[in-house]
């Protein structure tokens, strides 16, 4: 094989494959097309159904209207030959020959219309069937399919994500730092005030008769009052 042959080989073989790579990224899409398609094609198979059904009746009415018609001329042929009337009777039979023709015709055309109904009728229930069962296949494959997808993104994401989570947990571990942190100054910052309050050192000494108790007003005035009145 010579080098031309070699690239226009290998050429074919890259469009088969792009091809082939196009179908199969679209399945499901040309599945869910070809579904409708046979959807379509079961539809107008039952129009034909009906239509054919509607032939049997009207041919099996029609052959009913001919049974009646020769029941009646078979009567005039009856009256003719009590009459004597040869002529005429055999005139009669032989509209009555002509019209079990027609009635042989009619009822081969019917059992025809019958028959064809009757397989048609077989085909469109398998069809169904068969289309029944493909959708279930193919809800079955989309959810296998959406799975698979699903599975593909969480391995693409834990495969790249450890250095983002290494990250992740540095940065929760400096927000706890700093949240113990800020804990630790608001601690001492209440431990201060209450070092600057009203339950200072000077208090608790006192409180704990350690230190002389600091006399208030009322009572510098009460003793004050007592001096006076003695």
């Amino acid at each position: 094989m010579n080098v031309w042959a070699k690239m226009i080989t290998a050429l074919r073989g890259g469009v088969n494959e792009a091809g082939e790579a196009v179908v199969d990224s679209q399945a499901l899409r040309i599945l869910d097309q070809e579904l409708r398609d046979a959807s379509d094609e079961l539809r107008q198979c039952k129009d034909s159904l009906a239509a054919i059904i509607a032939r049997e009746k009207l041919s099996a009415e029609k052959a009913t209207r001919i049974k009646e018609n020769v029941e009646e001329n078979e009567g005039y042929v009856m009256k003719a030959l009590e009459k004597g009337d040869d002529e005429l009777a055999h005139e009669v039979a032989a509209k009555i020959a002509n019209l079990e023709a027609q009635l042989k015709t009619e009822q081969e055309t019917g059992a025809g219309y019958a028959s064809s109904a009757s397989d048609l009728r077989a085909a469109i229930q398998a069809a169904e069937r068969d289309i029944v069962r493909m959708k279930q296949q193919v809800d079955t494959v989309k959810a296998t399919d959406s799975v698979q997808r699903a599975q593909a993104a969480v391995s693409e994401r834990h495969s790249g994500s450890n250095s983002k989570l290494r990250t992740a947990m540095d940065s929760l571990e400096r927000i706890k730092e700093r949240q113990d942190l800020r804990s630790a100054q608001m601690s001492a910052a209440r431990e201060l005030a209450d070092d600057l309050g009203d339950d200072s050192l000077e208090n608790r000494l006192e409180k704990a008769g350690i230190k002389p108790h600091t006399k208030s007003a009322e009572e510098v005035l009460e003793r004050l009052k007592k001096r006076t009145e003695g």
